[in-house]
């Protein structure tokens, strides 16, 4: 049987990488990182990803792994933290997922859902929609036949929703229904999994907070490098909160003001999605982090003898 898998998940800005350090030094841990953005090499300050030092402190995996020019799916994710899973343990060591993505978490440990092979001329018809009309448009008429999906899937992230909308036309079925069926019924990994979470005005006042700090340690450079550097603006990951906003602005599209609170905004609501999938998921065990004085000593009492 394989070794459990200890996953330490939650919304942006709970406060995981500092809690994750102390357990994998606790635990002989290594960390695989469950980000879908911390994976590209040249986003650093708006992915909040961890220091140089905080690396130091515990491994990390699937960290800087991926340029932003480059594909990258979920299916590439899900190869690349098996073969790190499999290194870890052959090393005898612990394996600590981290992260709130919930998609990738759910295909390290259920596997993917496949749904049916691609269309390829109603994928083009559908990329040509949302460059001509934008990509609200695409996003709407997925609300429209599947409004599961719709919550989970953010406008911007313009090949999910395609996807969606493809397996919708080709099954007549919503992909929220297929992956309702699909979910728990492959267990690729035993696993124990704790979603850290705070009251909302608290997780609210911490994403505000640590934006000002992004902004403070030069999240607008570090934007305005990666254009210079000739990475293309609607690139998946430019597309992503964090960025999106700072190139409206350098544009000329808006103001630094509205930039800076539409951020702040979208990463709220990015948060409360976050919430939304892992509340879904009646494996999780759930850690108010904000009612657990020592939640490092608590997570171990809870994890037992792995």
């Amino acid at each position: 049987m394989k070794a459990r898998l200890l996953c330490l998940l939650g919304p942006t800005a709970v406060g995981k990488t500092e809690i994750a350090i102390q357990l994998a030094q606790h635990l002989n841990a290594e960390i695989i990182s469950v980000d879908s953005r911390q994976i590209y090499r040249q986003m650093d300050i708006g992915t909040a990803k961890p220091t140089p030092d905080e690396q130091q402190a515990a491994r990390h995996h699937l960290i800087d792994c991926v340029d932003i020019s480059q594909t990258f799916s979920v299916a590439d994710y899900q190869s690349l933290a098996d073969t790190a899973i499999a290194d870890i343990q052959n090393r005898g060591k612990q394996v600590l997922l981290v992260g709130g993505a919930g998609l990738y978490f759910r295909a390290v440990v259920d596997g993917l859902f496949e749904g049916p092979g691609a269309d390829a001329a109603f994928r083009e018809q559908l990329e040509q929609e949302a460059a001509q009309h934008g990509v609200n448009v695409l996003h709407e008429r997925l609300r429209a036949c599947d409004p599961t999906s719709a919550e989970r899937i953010h406008p911007n992230n313009v090949v999910r929703v395609i996807r969606a909308l493809e397996v919708y036309e080709l099954t007549g079925t919503p992909m929220s229904e297929h992956q309702q069926q699909w979910q728990h019924q492959n267990q690729r990994y035993p696993f124990i999994a704790f979603c850290l979470t705070m009251p909302r005005a608290l997780l609210y006042s911490r994403i505000e907070q640590r934006v000002d700090v992004m902004l403070a340690n030069g999240l607008a450079a570090e934007v305005e490098s990666l254009l210079a550097a000739g990475y293309a603006r609607d690139s998946i990951a430019l597309r992503s909160f964090g960025y999106k906003e700072l190139i409206a602005y350098l544009d000329g599209k808006c103001t630094y003001l509205e930039a800076v609170a539409q951020l702040k905004q979208n990463t709220r609501r990015f948060a409360k999605r976050q919430l939304t999938w892992f509340r879904k998921d009646t494996r999780i065990q759930w850690i108010d982090r904000n009612s657990t004085p020592d939640i490092v000593t608590h997570l171990l009492e809870k994890i037992g003898d792995i």
